[in-house]
């Protein structure tokens, strides 16, 4: 079954998952869970938020930097350390989440394409176009999806 992203709500909503998602980074799996949480929003790709719990221990770090999102608050950067490797600011919480997005507690989103791999349920993740935004694209999802060039404005 297909979706589109033109009819996920705004304000964005946080459904849970039970999807098999894996993230690797050089040839590690640092994440691995069936407990995600997905958020949708209007002309995004869904957000994928999993439990800090189920990341390989060590391997997050508070990074620098915050941003703030009009629905769900302040997020707090995190780096990510496999080896010798630190790749800053791939990841990010809420550490307070606003009314709503209580949910999202604990859990931790990151950007797919800053890591060698994502996967849902076995298939490998594009990420969302643009720097900023960290949706997973997936064969699931149907577009036009922000965030390419000319979208800023939708």
């Amino acid at each position: 079954m297909t979706e589109s992203v033109w009819d996920y709500p705004r304000p964005p909503r946080v459904e849970k998952s039970v999807e098999h998602v894996v993230v690797t980074y050089a040839g590690v799996v640092v994440a691995d869970t069936t407990a995600s949480l997905r958020v949708l929003e209007t002309s995004h790709p869904p957000t994928y938020y999993l439990p800090v719990g189920d990341f390989v221990p060590g391997v997050l770090r508070p990074g620098d930097g915050a941003s703030w999102c009009e629905w769900k608050g302040q997020a707090d950067y995190l780096d990510l350390v496999v080896g010798d490797d630190v790749l800053p600011a791939v990841a990010w919480t809420y550490p307070t989440p606003s009314k709503g997005f209580e949910a999202l507690l604990d859990h931790v989103a990151l950007y797919p394409g800053r890591v060698d791999r994502c996967t849902v349920d076995g298939e490998v993740v594009q990420p969302q176009p643009g720097s900023f935004y960290g949706g997973w694209i997936t064969s699931r999802v149907t577009g036009p999806f922000k965030g390419a060039p000319g979208t800023s404005g939708w």
